[in-house]
C-alpha cells in the first residue's frame, strides 16, 4: 500500500539488534484510488450481475414502457419516447445506487471494516472509493438506455454539449443519491436489510414522479406533490437539457437537489462510519 522504510537500533557493541518498519501512510488520493480499484475488482468478477443490472434491465424497461404505454400516453411510441427516455435514464440509475449501501454493509458484517480500522490510511477512502467506482455502473446503464432510445427513434433537440451536460447531471444525481444508501449501509445489520428496506422507499418515489407521465395532466394537488418529488426535479432537468430548453432556474434546481443530498448525507455517513465501533 505504501513504501516501507526500515530503521535499525544498535546495541552497545554497535551491532544492529532490532529492525523496525516505519510505514508511510498513503495520501488521500492514493487511498481513494486503491479502494476504487478494489471495488472495480469486485464488480468485474460479477460480470453477469453487471450486465443484468446495467444493460438488460434499462433496455427492457424502455421497451416495455414505450411499447406498452406509448399509444395511450402520446398517441404513438415514437412520440412518447421523446418524453419517456429522460425519465428512463433516471429510473435506470437510481435503483443501482443501493449497491453503495450493500457493499459497505458487507464489509462491516464480514469484519473487513475492523481490518481497515487497523491500517494507516485515510478511513473515509473506503467509502468514497466504493461510491465513485459505482459511477461506472451508472455510466454503463445510461449508455445502454440512451443507445436503445436512439434506436427506437429518440432524437434530442438540444446540442451535443447539452446532451453531455444531461448525462453528467444524471451521474451527479446518482452519486448524490448513493450517499443516502451508503448511510443505510453503515447503520444496517445485514446487507439484505439494505436492499430490502431501500427498495421499499425507492419505488414509490420513482413511480410517484414525472418520469413516466407529465405532471401537467394530473389534478392540481397531485401535480404539486409530484413536482416536489426530487426524482421529478431530476427528470425535469434532464428533459430540459436534452430538449435544449434548460434555463438557469431548472438547472440550479437540479443541482441544488444533488447538493442538498450530498451536504446532508455525505458527512453524516462518514461520521457514523468512523465512529461505528464507539457506539
Amino acid at each position: 500500500m505504501s513504501a516501507n522504510q526500515h530503521t535499525a537500533t544498535a546495541n552497545k557493541d554497535g551491532l544492529p539488534t532490532v529492525r523496525r518498519a516505519v510505514i508511510d501512510p498513503p495520501s488521500i488520493l492514493t487511498s481513494i484510488r486503491i479502494f476504487m480499484w478494489r471495488t472495480w475488482q469486485h464488480t468485474k468478477h460479477n460480470g453477469f450481475g453487471l450486465v443484468m443490472d446495467a444493460v438488460l434491465s434499462p433496455v427492457l424497461l424502455l421497451l416495455i414502457f414505450s411499447y406498452l404505454f406509448g399509444g395511450a400516453m402520446a398517441g404513438s411510441t415514437g412520440a412518447y419516447i421523446q418524453f419517456l427516455l429522460p425519465g428512463i435514464l433516471i429510473l435506470t440509475v437510481v435503483p443501482m445506487t443501493v449497491y453503495s449501501g450493500t457493499t459497505i454493509c458487507s464489509d462491516i458484517t464480514k469484519g473487513v471494516y475492523n481490518r481497515f480500522r487497523t491500517l494507516p490510511f485515510w478511513q473515509p477512502a473506503s467509502v468514497i472509493g466504493s461510491i465513485l467506482t459505482d459511477g461506472l455502473r451508472y455510466a454503463a446503464g445510461v449508455t445502454a438506455a440512451l443507445g436503445t432510445g436512439v434506436a427506437l427513434g429518440f432524437r434530442p433537440e438540444g446540442s451535443a454539449v447539452q446532451v453531455l451536460c444531461a448525462i453528467a447531471f444524471i451521474l451527479l444525481f446518482a452519486f448524490s443519491v448513493s450517499w443516502i444508501f451508503a448511510l443505510v449501509g453503515v447503520v444496517a445489520k445485514r446487507p439484505e436489510t439494505v436492499s430490502g428496506s431501500s427498495m421499499i422507499a425507492i419505488y414509490p418515489l420513482l413511480f410517484a414522479s414525472s418520469i413516466l407521465v407529465d405532471s401537467s395532466t394530473m389534478p392540481k394537488w397531485t401535480a404539486t406533490l409530484i413536482d416536489l418529488n426530487p426524482v421529478s426535479m431530476a427528470a425535469t432537468t434532464v428533459r430540459a437539457l436534452m430538449s435544449g430548453t434548460a434555463g438557469p432556474a431548472v438547472i440550479m434546481t437540479g443541482i441544488g437537489v444533488c447538493a442538498l443530498f450530498m451536504g446532508i448525507f455525505a458527512p453524516l455517513t462518514l461520521y457514523l462510519y468512523q465512529t461505528k465501533n464507539e457506539r
